[in-house]
């Protein structure tokens, strides 16, 4: 897990930029920071690397790793480096190095970019081919790891974070405020949508894809991969053996590390599911990290004890207070380049930084499988709508009335026949999105939209929210805080062959009894203690807006309505007259944290 940068044009860097560009990827990679330069006839190279050594600690793999004329600079993990490294060594590779590094970029000299197909793992990495004179680059399948990339005079320039390449291009980017203010009225499930970042000029290379850039044109990003909703007839027991199989084996790859590891754990299945099979399965000794928020809503204290108690491993819990929030909040949108999405990841940087202050370099989370298993509230109406017709279907009417119905927040999703009814219906996701476009100055509609993935109502949404909603932008705010203190980050079920596995289970066997993730919960069967594994309740890793910030203090609404360029976007006196309405309604608390961050942002960038 690493930082890198870069740049390929007809003029060289000056190394004082090449200084600040490694000085802004410290956090990302504190063991160890050099820069290659290559000069050409017509063009002039420079690959900057920033390590946080987590396979093979010694020198010997440090970046830039040159093999003959072929240089990479790689932030990642190829988790399957063991077997891809045995099988190349059987066809006659040999290896200077015990590091994935060399794995990879062995392969891609064997392979060309046909290496990709046998990767398991999260990567964004550049190749610079000294022969042909030629950049590749490629990021990982669901974009674990960021690549951002920009067109300037001096030629293409990439990075791990905007700030990099700001450094190496020595200009400020103007702020994208049509992304602003997407973010603003429909939330940060409208981010991902499009093509855009919060700096104009600057773009991000899409998971699943790869380009090539020469000294005379930035080829166009090329998908390698794509993820297919391809139902297969199997049983119940079939899937929940499938699903199982394959996750033991994710997680084994992912616990492949020179460094101790560590936990996070929620009160839910998914990051319990994995620290239960590490310790049980494979005898792991573990530590596990949990952020306590003492709100009824988002109060997992129970299930966490449960699991602790049951696995005898230690836990260090974070009880969230208010004191010290501006001064945090300002450090974090400074590094993240850009708002922080939800206060979920003002809450997950509380976690980020006691793992590493517990003296960890890697954190095991458990991302993705809501949108592999099921595990939304409309997913359940979703469910329902798919499931009309059948002899089943009135059973499970009765278990959603009975489990789910009285925990339901969202206003749209009370009614089990809502899709039955309107397959299309998207309101309840930029939920009072007409009310927050009220408070602006100027107009902005901009209505939901969804790509079509898949005939299946339900997995069709659930691949959006994996590829366009949810997950990019889970993945974008892990990366920024774990790098933030130097930690790396690893979402066992993001693996390759148990996504494709889950996307081919028929959708009849997601649910059963009300309860969401039906085969992954039987899957951890004999593993996760019962009170969690059958826990029908999803609280999400979550906090409530009102246990960080007091909004009766004076103090307080002085900082949010206080002189600033927010103000150009937002009209005062409304959000004035909002601060006086009711914030336990979960959609107004997501736009003033959104408020709050945008007003720091423009302040900081602006």
């Amino acid at each position: 897990m690493c930082g890198i940068a870069g740049s390929f044009g007809p003029t060289a860097v000056p190394d004082d930029r090449i200084r600040q560009a490694l000085g802004t990827m410290k956090r990302r990679g504190p063991d160890h920071q050099a820069s290659l330069r290559i000069s050409n006839p017509r063009s002039s190279v420079a690959l900057l690397h920033s390590r946080l050594s987590i396979i093979d600690l010694d020198p010997r793999s440090h970046q830039p790793f040159r093999i003959g004329d072929h240089t990479i600079i790689f932030n990642g993990e190829i988790y399957n480096y063991v077997e891809l490294r045995a099988k190349l060594a059987d066809e006659g590779e040999t290896f200077t190095t015990d590091s994935d590094t060399e794995v990879l970029l062995r392969s891609y000299l064997k392979y060309g970019e046909d290496c990709l197909r046998s990767f398991e793992g999260m990567w964004s990495f550049a190749i610079y081919d000294g022969v042909r004179k030629t950049l590749f680059l490629s990021r990982d399948r669901t974009g674990e790891k960021p690549l951002y990339w920009a067109s300037v005079p001096q030629g293409f320039c990439f990075a791990s974070e905007p700030k990099a390449i700001f450094a190496l291009t020595g200009r400020s980017f103007p702020v994208n405020r049509r992304q602003l203010t997407r973010y603003l009225v429909n939330g940060y499930k409208a981010l991902y949508k499009g093509t855009d970042t919060f700096f104009e000029g600057l773009s991000e290379l899409p998971p699943g894809h790869s380009m090539t850039v020469t000294e005379t044109s930035v080829g166009d990003p090329k998908r390698y991969w794509t993820l297919d909703y391809r139902p297969e007839p199997m049983t119940y027991e079939e899937a929940v053996s499938g699903v199982a199989a394959r996750l033991r084996r994710s997680l084994t790859l992912r616990l492949r590390s020179d460094v101790p590891l560590a936990f996070c754990l929620s009160g839910g299945v998914d990051s319990a599911g994995l620290a239960s099979m590490a310790a049980k399965d494979f005898g792991a000794s573990i530590s596990t990290f949990s952020i306590i928020d003492d709100d009824p809503r988002y109060n997992e204290s129970g299930n966490i004890g449960e699991v602790v108690r049951d696995l005898g491993c230690s836990n260090r819990s974070i009880r969230l207070v208010r004191e010290g929030f501006w001064e945090r909040m300002t450090d974090l949108i400074r590094y993240h380049d850009g708002p922080v999405a939800t206060v979920s990841y003002y809450v997950h940087s509380f976690l980020s930084e006691a793992i590493a202050a517990d003296g960890f370099k890697v954190a095991i989370s458990g991302t993705g499988a809501d949108e592999l298993f099921t595990g939304y509230f409309d997913h359940f109406n979703l469910f329902l709508a798919e499931m009309e017709g059948r002899p089943e279907h009135a059973a499970h009417v009765k278990a959603w009335n009975e489990r789910i119905r009285p925990v339901v927040r969202n206003p749209h999703l009370g009614d089990p026949r809502l899709f039955s009814d309107r397959p299309g219906f998207r309101d309840h996701i930029y939920l009072d999105r007409e009310t927050f476009a009220s408070y602006l100055k100027g107009p902005f509609a901009e209505g939901f939209e969804e790509e079509r993935r898949a005939d299946s109502v339900l997995r069709n949404r659930m691949l959006n929210e994996l590829f366009h909603e949810v997950i990019p932008v889970i993945l974008h705010e892990d990366d920024l805080n774990s790098m933030r203190y130097s930690v790396e980050n690893r979402s066992p079920y993001l693996d390759r062959e148990l996504m494709e596995f889950a996307y081919r289970i028929p959708s009849e066997h997601l649910m059963r009894d009300g309860r969401a993730k039906s085969v992954l919960r039987d899957a951890l069967r004999g593993t996760l203690t019962e009170t969690v594994r059958m826990d029908p309740h999803k609280k999400g890793f979550n906090a409530s807006i009102l246990t960080l910030v007091d909004l009766s203090d004076p103090s307080t609404r002085e900082r949010l309505t206080s002189d600033g360029p927010i103000f150009d976007l937002v009209d005062r006196s409304k959000l004035q007259a909002m601060l006086s309405g009711d914030f336990t309604q979960n959609s107004f608390s997501k736009f003033l944290f959104s408020y709050l961050n945008v007003k720091i942002f423009m302040e900081t960038y602006g």
